[in-house]
């Protein structure tokens, strides 16, 4: 019986990572003949690198969560186990209330877990701080709640403001009022439900051991762009057909499968996954599962601009310390974080030893017009701040500007109900499964586990709904 055709519609990691799973390039054995199909003129997605000042660094993500073990898998099974390392022990900071003030230790996503920690932090106010102390009443938790809302109800306005917000926004550029408790930090729902002690409870959750051990974060020599080069030359090495510059005309199921129409030319295939963000995946389902495709065309995305400036250190008499900081929204000022990259990363300053390379981020959720101001202004508000923040005076020799137009899906509350309803409609179409930052989360961990969710759907005995030789069920 001949391996079934799967086309993947999306080369970012999530469908590169469905290419390797599916095609054998990650030691797990072939499942089927692959295609990807990639619209843009380069594999990665959100992960890609670029040269600043003559220093090759990332453009896009730099990091994975370590403690979910998805990336880290993936990274070795492609070869690139000696390439990953920590960052360096190197502390972040928050720049509130005029002054760089140490991150708190014992929070979870910047819900305080150790008050003493906080309070020698000076991240809030006396005021803020004595509100704290006195944690609130739980309010009633059903299903889901805004995160923002709960926080504030328990611990006060401040601690969502000046905390939560700038992490949060450090992981989905979005409102922490609008963001679901139940799919962003669903760690912290159970507590929400019980009505048990927030501050103790974060704390209990951040001291266990599966929390303390090993790095929070990894990344990778040469940066995190280098993972989606290496799966794809796995995948090719595999037998996969990865296509770039190849946009998606139609999908459209037929009795034998799918019909995937790209440049002009009809591609049968048994199985698709599609990998795409959620408007494009709105789109080529609008005819097959218009249900679906409501649901997708109503997640939002925020975008965001990436300034990553390259200075000589002859120029630094004394280089910012740490790893960088971040920005609570409620300080006002132009920038939402910055990250030292040359002190956070020893690939880097090895690489690069006179070379400083730091960079900014601006923008988020409905607040994307950072987005359409000019190079030159996105780095001079980067460097008006960093200046007032760091004490930094001097001119960085390169700059580069990265945006990232609808970069970041949104989670706000009811989020997992849609991706269920999505994936109810897409489910009954059978053969089809959907992956990606829009649906399991938007680390680059939970995109390769959506990947591996996808093709075990396709796997699943029954999933095609119109099975053919060689279907990905048998």
């Amino acid at each position: 019986m001949s391996q079934p055709h799967v086309v993947v519609i999306g080369g970012g990691i999530a469908g590169l990572a469905a290419a390797a799973f599916l095609s054998g390039a990650d030691g797990g054995g072939a499942r089927a003949s692959v295609t990807l199909l990639e619209s843009s003129g380069r594999l990665g997605g959100k992960l890609r690198t670029g040269e600043v000042g003559g220093v090759r660094v990332d453009l896009g993500a730099e990091s994975v969560l370590a403690r979910r073990p998805e990336a880290v898998a993936l990274a070795r099974a492609v070869g690139l186990a000696d390439a990953l390392q920590p960052p360096n022990p190197v502390k972040a900071a928050i720049w509130t209330r005029a002054a760089l003030r140490p991150l708190p230790g014992g929070q979870v996503m910047g819900v305080p877990g150790d008050l003493d920690a906080l309070a020698a932090a000076g991240v809030l106010s006396p005021e803020g701080l004595a509100r704290a102390h006195r944690e609130g009443e739980a309010p009633a938790v059903g299903e889901d709640v805004a995160i923002g809302a709960y926080v504030a109800a328990r611990l006060g306005r401040e601690v969502v403001d000046r905390l939560v917000e700038p992490l949060l926004g450090g992981v989905y550029a979005g409102h922490a009022d609008e963001i679901s408790l139940r799919a962003a930090v669903p760690q912290l729902l159970a507590l929400a439900r019980s009505g048990a002690p927030l501050v103790e409870g974060v704390h209990e959750l951040a001291t266990r051991p599966q929390n303390t051990a090993g790095p929070v974060f990894q990344g990778l020599d040469g940066g995190i762009g280098t993972l989606p080069e290496a799966v794809a030359a796995a995948c090719r090495e595999a037998g996969a057909d990865l296509r770039t510059g190849s946009p998606v005309d139609e999908l459209r199921r037929t009795p034998e499968g799918w019909r995937v129409v790209v440049g002009g030319e009809s591609l049968h295939a048994d199985a698709v996954v599609l990998a795409v963000p959620a408007p494009e995946a709105a789109r080529l389902l609008r005819t097959d599962a218009p249900g679906a495709a409501a649901d997708l065309a109503a997640v939002e995305y925020a975008g965001m601009a990436l300034v990553t400036m390259a200075f000589r250190r002859a120029d630094l008499p004394e280089p910012p310390a740490g790893s960088g900081f971040l920005v609570p929204p409620v300080d006002g000022r132009s920038i939402k974080a910055s990250t030292f990259s040359s002190n956070k990363w020893g690939w880097l300053e090895r690489a690069a030893p006179d070379t400083f390379v730091l960079r900014t981020s601006l923008g988020r959720h409905r607040e994307e017009q950072a987005l359409e101001l000019p190079d030159e202004e996105l780095v001079a508000r980067s460097l008006a701040d960093l200046a007032e923040a760091v004490g930094l005076d001097a001119r960085p020799y390169d700059t580069t500007v990265t945006r990232w137009r609808a970069g970041l899906p949104q989670y706000p509350v009811g989020h997992l109900d849609r991706v269920a309803r999505i994936r109810e409609h897409t489910g009954r179409l059978g053969a089809l499964a959907l992956c990606g930052a829009a649906y399991d989360g938007v680390g680059i961990p939970a995109c390769i586990a959506s990947a591996r969710r996808a093709v075990d759907e396709l796997s699943t005995p029954g999933a095609a709904a119109a099975p053919t030789e060689g279907t990905m069920s048998a």
